[in-house]
């Protein structure tokens, strides 16, 4: 396929819309003048380029929006963690990314290990729509599930309130704890979140292929491992 018809099967409107979800540090953030920078947008960037199409940011705070945007055809594609339920509106690509999702407990609570956190007793706090609230609604049979608005407001939430667990990237609660007195990470993991983009699933099948190329030639080249290691990340590895 050519340029010019894969950029119109992935970006009609004439310019490429990549939202770019800021509520997780691991693909993006701020910079000190405000703009998104991170390995998504570095990606978008990148994409925009080879397609020789503008480039339209769309910043939001939580996966919740992005699933949004991209689902309404609102944005032409997305950075998300890969999930049956978001993959009802949402045509996923291969993983570039893993993330290890973690679990955060105040100093003095009993919980030694992953494993205990599913009990009838125990309340945990996600982010609204996040990958780990998505995951934890399907995998946890007895614990009650506690909503923060979104995955960066976890652990305030927490300690705001009487809950006895916090989910979420590891190293966004790894960030959060030192910061926060009186609270540690329980040893390991509970997931394993593979980071892949999307595109509207209404979207042909071309656009999809041209999409999920492009992710696979950015793995094999090293431009995302490049991109981890320029944006100092670190607890996040490059799918195989």
């Amino acid at each position: 396929m050519g340029i010019a018809l894969s950029a119109s099967a992935l970006a009609p409107t004439g310019s490429l819309r990549a939202v770019i979800n800021l509520g997780n540090p691991i693909l993006a953030r701020k910079d000190a003048q405000g703009a998104p920078v991170g390995v998504s947008v570095d990606l978008a960037q990148a994409l925009a380029a080879q397609l020789k199409l503008p480039l339209t940011l769309i910043p939001v705070n939580s996966a919740s929006q992005s699933v949004e945007l991209v689902t309404q055809e609102k944005a032409d594609v997305g950075f998300f963690a890969i999930d049956p339920v978001r993959g009802q509106g949402i045509a996923f690509t291969s993983a570039y990314v893993q993330i290890e999702g973690s679990y955060l407990v105040r100093q003095d609570s009993p919980l030694k290990g992953n494993d205990e956190v599913d009990r009838a007793t125990h309340r945990v706090v996600v982010g609204k729509g996040s990958a780990y609230d998505l995951f934890l609604t399907r995998e946890l049979k007895q614990a009650q599930l506690v909503r923060a608005p979104t995955s960066p407001e976890v652990v305030s939430f927490f300690m705001a309130g009487t809950c006895d667990v916090a989910a979420g990237v590891k190293q966004q609660l790894e960030f959060d704890a030192r910061s926060t007195p009186g609270v540690r990470l329980l040893p390991g993991r509970f997931m394993v979140i593979d980071q892949a983009m999307g595109l509207p699933k209404s979207r042909p099948a071309s656009a999809h292929d041209v999409l999920s190329r492009f992710v696979t030639d950015m793995k094999a080249s090293g431009f995302v491992a490049a991109a981890l290691k320029r944006h100092q990340i670190e607890g996040a590895a490059v799918a195989p």
